[in-house]
């Protein structure tokens, strides 16, 4: 991760515009790997990238002991003003997430949420995350899959329209501040020398394909979110398709 990326406008990092499909998908993100991490309350749990710290202060009204690293100093500033105005018990602490400043297996869980793409050494974060977790705790990844089913149909889709007006980044194109662009195989490549893998299951479908946006902007929102559940069901059974990928399993010894 290059130090220029920690402090830019938190617009390039906070959505500044939903959408059902959207708020559907961090929703679904969020939800499905904090339950991945199997924790009960007293546990100790470490969330790595943690930025604002919406998750650390989910996980202690549970009653978990979480315990936020960061390396933006903005970031942490944020969450710190969030955690005055939501008290919870989150202990923060500035770290590079290759480099942690914990000892060996001083965690029952820790989780990397929608980060770890971000890192110009994701194995080292990885690594990190399975030694600070004791031998029968879970390290939980969500990772964005570019080869999802929605970006495989809007890749189609611009073959198809070639030659129109297609200016910009399509959400199909790894962004700038993403130094890894994951799919499935190479995901579980990565993983597989430090975790052995016990779930591994999807969240979202179709996100950012036009036609399917449409349709949610039109049907009343009930049905919006029905459809949503329908199509995050599929990607659960088939996570090579999903807009998410979510991965649990205990550190390798």
């Amino acid at each position: 991760m290059r130090v220029v990326d920690l402090d830019r406008d938190m617009s390039d990092v906070i959505p500044t515009a939903t959408s059902v499909d959207s708020e559907f998908l961090f929703q679904r993100m969020e939800d499905a790997t904090l339950n991945a991490l199997l924790a009960r309350p007293g546990a100790r749990v470490l969330d790595c990238a943690s930025g604002v710290g919406q998750d650390d202060r989910r996980l202690a009204k549970e009653g978990i002991w979480a315990v936020g690293s960061e390396p933006s100093a903005r970031m942490l500033a944020l969450a710190r003003v969030q955690d005055a105005e939501r008290p919870a018990e989150v202990q923060r602490v500035r770290a590079w997430s290759e480099v942690l400043p914990f000892r060996t297996d001083s965690f029952d869980g820790a989780f990397c949420k929608g980060a770890l793409d971000h890192f110009d050494d994701p194995l080292g974060c990885v690594r990190e995350l399975a030694r600070v977790t004791r031998p029968e705790g879970r390290v939980v990844l969500a990772v964005a899959n570019f080869d999802s089913l929605g970006c495989r149909l809007a890749r189609l889709r611009d073959r198809f329209q070639r030659g129109r007006n297609t200016k910009g980044r399509r959400h199909y194109d790894v962004p700038s501040d993403h130094f890894t662009r994951y799919d499935p195989q190479l995901l579980r490549e990565q993983l597989q020398p430090y975790l052995a893998l016990e779930e591994w299951t999807g969240v979202s479908l179709l996100w950012g394909v036009r036609a399917w946006a449409a349709l949610l902007g039109r049907v009343p929102r009930a049905w919006a979110e029905r459809l949503l559940r329908l199509a995050d069901r599929v990607a659960q059974r088939l996570p090579a398709l999903a807009d998410v990928i979510v991965v649990a399993g205990c550190p390798r010894s």
